[in-house]
């Protein structure tokens, strides 16, 4: 286990580079086995999801090379196992959620696929009925057998299906059935689509290939399906979440920050937010440039779908809340749980009561240093923000999630001044934790009951 190490204080400045978006990269890598011929993929960031996704995708008879930030990709099935043509590890698939995007692909080429439920982190309620669903109405014969989806077509073919679920469209379930639509058979409309960046990102990539898609970023996609799919280049869309967590570590140290190769038109909301706390940010295509105030006024926001302000980047806003001179109400419509990072930031020293699906949070003049834990990737994120921030030493225990979604985040924080490395953590057990966390919530009562 690895932690991160900050000592706050120290305001960010200078100029940094936006990697490719990892949530784009790994759909693109799946759609590698709709393909004859190699899929060359640039601006691919070295993080643990992509090396996941790659030993999943090798175990399916994909090669892959990586060289710097270029994938090279190229499906074989004749290749190898026989048995391992359809299946997709249970050990590999439960790291991570993007690898069940293997279903659709695998299915509509090669007739089979025999796939995992999927893993990642616990947000809360997160089917893949929507998927299955869909690729039911394209004609595949699904069950569920030990833990594993199974599902067969002799071929797909077109249909009008939906993507509509309890808390808005599934961005995977669109990337899933899109894929899988490429080669079936006919037409399919797929209303109540996402229309996340991510998923136009893809679509582009696989009309690179050959597919015959229209609709790409509105609610409503169609897609033509033709007999086979070829090979092609393509740059990998930048990362607007890696882009929105460098924007608001910014911001809660009162910095002044550059992007380069920022996906502007894709953070309008996050932007229109950071605005309303006082930064002060301009703007060209690709580039920008943020100056944060004295002091950040609240916010008020709710995560919704694409093109609202995105889930992945509720918690890095919690964290800047933590500072602003007021109160902000934030709430999430996409993932119920996403709120376990509270219990983190309170440990900072983060005012902040969670009613119902919103938490409202009581800006404070300053956070102190502590051990917090990263419970999941974006929760992980914003511990680091706010120990940025925070007055004295903060150690970001078990840093595998951020891993997962930032590469060598701490290494770029660093480049614009934050004192922050990576060392062995040194966290204690899980019982003496909880015994500390239970004294230091005794002496809280204690200090707080009335004399």
């Amino acid at each position: 286990m690895e932690a991160f190490r900050i000592l706050g204080g120290q305001r960010l400045d200078g100029e940094v580079r936006v990697d490719g978006a990892k949530n784009a990269a790994l759909p693109a890598m799946a759609a590698a086995l709709l393909g004859d011929e190699p899929l060359r993929l640039t601006g691919v960031p070295r993080v643990t999801d992509v090396t996941t996704l790659a030993a999943v995708l090798r175990h399916l008879h994909v090669a892959v090379r990586r060289e710097n930030d270029i994938l090279q990709l190229e499906s074989d099935a004749s290749r190898g196992e026989a048995s391992q043509r359809f299946l997709a590890p249970q050990h590999l698939v439960a790291r991570m959620r993007a690898s069940f995007c293997v279903l659709g692909p695998l299915l509509a080429l090669r007739g089979r696929a025999v796939v995992s439920l999927p893993g990642g982190c616990h947000l809360g309620d997160r089917p893949v009925d929507l998927h299955l669903r869909g690729l039911a109405a394209l004609g595949a014969d699904i069950r569920l057998e030990r833990g594993h989806v199974v599902a067969e077509s002799k071929r797909l073919r077109g249909a009008m299906l939906s993507m509509s679920g309890r808390h808005g469209p599934s961005v995977t379930g669109t990337a899933n059935v899109l894929m899988a639509a490429t080669l079936a058979r006919g037409t399919t409309t797929i209303a109540s689509a996402a229309r996340e960046p991510e998923i136009v990102d893809l679509g582009r990539c696989l009309r690179k290939m050959g597919a015959k898609i229209e609709g790409l970023g509105t609610s409503t996609i169609e897609v033509h399906g033709v007999e086979q799919l070829g090979g092609a280049t393509h740059q990998v869309m930048p990362d607007r979440i890696e882009a929105a967590t460098l924007l608001a570590a910014t911001a809660i140290t009162r910095g002044q920050v550059t992007l380069r190769g920022a996906p502007v038109e894709a953070l309008q909301s996050v932007l229109e937010l950071l605005t309303d706390a006082g930064c002060q940010i301009d703007t060209t295509p690709d580039t920008i440039r943020l100056r944060s105030p004295e002091r950040l006024q609240p916010i008020c926001f709710t995560a919704r779908p694409y093109p609202g302000v995105p889930t992945d980047v509720q918690p890095l806003l919690t964290a800047l809340a933590t500072l602003g001179g007021g109160t902000s109400t934030i709430e999430d419509q996409v993932f119920s749980a996403r709120f376990r990072h509270l219990a983190e930031l309170r440990r900072l020293g983060a005012r902040i009561e969670l009613e119902g699906p919103r938490a409202k949070v009581r800006g404070v003049e300053q956070l102190t240093g502590a051990h917090v834990c990263a419970t999941d990737l974006r929760a992980g994120a914003a511990l680091v923000l706010a120990g940025l921030a925070a007055q004295g030493e903060t150690l970001v225990h078990d840093v595998a999630p951020i891993d997962r979604g930032h590469e060598r985040l701490e290494a770029k924080l660093s480049r614009l001044g934050a004192d922050i490395e990576r060392v062995p953590s040194q966290r204690r057990p899980t019982l003496l934790m909880n015994r500390q966390r239970a004294r230091e919530r005794a002496a809280v009562a204690a200090r707080s009951a009335p004399r």
